[in-house]
């Protein structure tokens, strides 16, 4: 199909011609890795991001992922991440006085932050597809339907809410306005939203070529999600950045006007800058490795930084293994490369000379503790962080 005949999946706008991204030979999906039995099956595909020149929003062309109606969280083994949460959720409810009131998670997962939710003296329930989410949900004693919202007449049980929370699964979805306009019928009068999408402002400003994966099918700046929820009926009354900017998070109530909403024409934003930092740090690394050709490097990290990351350095002939505190990643081997995933216990027994860490940072401290109390300590830690890697042995 012709650039002309495709169009923005929100707004229907035409895409920036001659502005774009063809990343070739990258991971057909971050989750649900291949076994050994269908490995073999497992091929790279062409990722093609454009730019609406209409609403803004960066997106990729290509089609979802199989999975992505369910939310699977690995940041929730992380105590870190749970720590945030909680803080973050008992501001919230106090700031919009929620205390007591009726609240949802629309892609709840396993209940990892609905369990926080549920202990705050809100009224708490859960949307989730995934017929496992829903089962490990239901034995935490957790209200969670099994259901995904496929038209705007979509009744959520327990409706009207006083608000939904949305956390990195808005920017899964391909029928985003269906999703949004179902929410603001289940809303209450005065409702309100917690959107959390990763944060493009800060992707683009440091040229993380790595953030790119077919699991996210947009991606969001201030801007154009303030204009995505516009399209939508929702007025933003509140933006952040959280979890160190790695995040956009948006507090969104319904709009009190039915007018058409007025947007300003989007910007383009220079899409070549990514593949130019790729290629210079492609080229710097191979330099870099020429110190380790005889060491047995590893990395920890099987998240979908590291998946693009790899693949687009080319870096699979260097590692021996992947590391990662996932169960379910355990076992499997990653799309694409074909490296294989194994839990932390594995370094005990694997003779590592070189750990590489593709974390964001406050994770890569936790590894590190864990690893010095057990005495593991390879010759050379490096830790990727953006596009650079950091000496941290």
């Amino acid at each position: 199909m012709s650039l002309d005949k495709k169009r923005c999946r929100i707004c229907k706008g035409k895409f920036f011609p001659h502005n774009s991204i063809n990343y070739k030979n990258m991971p057909s999906a971050a989750q649900n890795f291949p076994n050994k039995n269908n490995l073999n099956k497992d091929k790279g595909i062409n990722l093609i991001i454009y730019q609406c020149s209409n609403c803004g929003v960066v997106q990729l062309i290509n089609k979802p992922v199989e999975y992505y109606r369910e939310v699977i969280r690995s940041s929730a083994f992380s105590s870190e991440m749970l720590k945030f949460r909680t803080l973050q959720f008992k501001k919230i409810i106090k700031k919009y006085n929620l205390k007591g009131k009726k609240i949802i998670e629309i892609g709840s997962g396993y209940g990892e932050y609905l369990s926080i939710l549920n202990n705050l003296k809100l009224q708490t329930s859960g949307l989730e597809f995934s017929n496992k989410g829903v089962r490990v949900s239901r034995k935490k004693n957790l209200n969670v339907s099994q259901g995904y919202i496929d038209k705007i007449q979509y009744k959520l049980d327990k409706a009207p809410f006083d608000a939904f929370f949305i956390f990195s699964y808005l920017e899964h979805l391909p029928n985003i306005n269906t999703v949004l306009k179902a929410l603001n019928r289940n809303l209450n009068k005065n409702g309100i939203g917690i959107i959390e999408v990763p944060n493009f402002n800060l992707i683009f400003k440091e040229k993380l070529f790595a953030e790119f994966i077919r699991d996210h099918l947009y991606y969001f700046t201030k801007e154009s999600l303030s204009t995505t929820c516009n399209i939508n009926g929702f007025e933003v009354i509140d933006t952040s950045y959280v979890w160190h900017d790695y995040i956009i998070s948006a507090v969104v109530k319904k709009s009190s006007s039915n007018k058409l909403i007025q947007f300003k024409k989007a910007k383009p934003i220079n899409l070549k800058n990514f593949v130019n930092q790729k290629d210079k740090v492609k080229k710097d690394i191979k330099n870099y490795l020429k110190k380790f050709n005889q060491k047995k490097i590893i990395v920890w990290g099987a998240g979908h930084q590291a998946l693009t990351f790899i693949s687009l350095t080319n870096l699979s002939k260097k590692i021996s293994f992947i590391v990662d505190s996932a169960p379910f990643k355990q076992g499997k081997f990653c799309p694409d490369t074909g490296l294989r995933v194994v839990s932390p216990d594995h370094l005990a027994e694997s003779g590592i000379n070189v750990l590489f860490l593709s974390l964001p940072g406050v994770y890569a401290t936790e590894v590190v503790e864990s690893l010095r109390a057990r005495q593991i300590l390879p010759y050379r830690v490096f830790l990727i962080e953006g596009n650079e890697l950091f000496d941290i042995s």
